[in-house]
């Protein structure tokens, strides 16, 4: 391939599960990469099978093996081998290809940029889902602050109310535990170092208290303050049932809530700092 020559388009080959997925066949990809016989470039695939282990992913979830209908002629055909890939994967084919080949050079340039794209679009979505998120949970915070009060839950005792649905939540620990576990200051809003799953079962804590309260017109400190950690209990029997990770078990975020907003003013267009790599 020369260098006037315009490189393989590897997204007219992508393909998408009925979910939405994207793939790429190993028998679509092989003649794109140089390759004629499967033979060699089975050999390409085993090795960056090894990369993927190596580097510590589930080697199954990128290479999927499947099988593929060609064509024999007089309306005969045959099923073959083939794999199903994604991007990472057939970024470490191309990076476990024949270095001699000139599709190889293209392939490596193409998948290197088009996976830290991908790597940077996610990034952003999800800051945004976690910044969505935690605001969210500031305003069901004062709505529950209102139920509450409603329901007669005096000020003095509100934090006991609040405790109550963590420990629900959180299988008995407090705020405070939950600071101590993670190392952050006896200041810190705890909410602020939460990832998007975690604020999304404390969102759900707050809201479904919220209608309880309302709903079933919970009145009494005692009555309230137990309605919020059944609620809470409830929502952590949820992840338990669907084989989630438990909400104290969650990764803490790098960047607290704050420091992601302001990280985020300062930064420049990542998917345009990302294009450079191309150059």
């Amino acid at each position: 391939m020369s260098n006037e020559q315009a490189a393989p388009n590897f997204e007219v080959i992508r393909q998408e599960t009925p979910e939405g997925v994207e793939y790429w066949s190993a028998r679509d990809l092989m003649p794109l990469l140089g390759y004629a016989k499967w033979q060699k470039f089975e050999n390409a695939i085993d090795r960056a099978k090894t990369s993927a282990g190596q580097a510590g992913q589930t080697v199954e979830n990128h290479f999927i093996g499947a099988g593929k209908i060609v064509n024999l002629g007089a309306k005969a055909t045959r099923e073959v081998k083939d794999y199903y890939l994604s991007r990472f994967a057939c970024y470490l084919i191309a990076q476990n290809g024949d270095p001699r080949k000139p599709e190889i050079a293209a392939a490596q340039s193409y998948f290197a940029v088009a996976t830290r794209e991908n790597e940077v679009t996610k990034e952003l979505a999800d800051e945004e889902r976690r910044l969505d998120l935690r605001e969210r949970l500031s305003e069901s915070d004062k709505l529950l602050a209102q139920a509450a009060h409603r329901a007669g839950v005096l000020t003095r005792y509100f934090g006991q109310f609040i405790e109550a649905g963590y420990e629900g939540l959180y299988g008995g620990l407090s705020r405070q535990d939950l600071k101590e576990k993670r190392n952050l200051s006896p200041k810190a809003d705890v909410l602020d170092y939460m990832g998007a799953a975690e604020l999304a079962a404390n969102y759900f804590r707050t809201t479904q208290t919220t209608l309880k309260l309302t709903n079933d017109n919970i009145i009494g400190q005692t009555k309230a303050t137990e309605t919020h950690r059944e609620v809470g209990k409830k929502v952590r029997q949820s992840m338990s049932e669907m084989g989630g990770t438990m909400p104290e078990d969650l990764p803490t975020p790098k960047e607290s809530i704050q420091q992601l907003k302001r990280s985020r003013k300062k930064k420049p267009n990542l998917l345009e700092t990302t294009a450079e790599i191309e150059g």
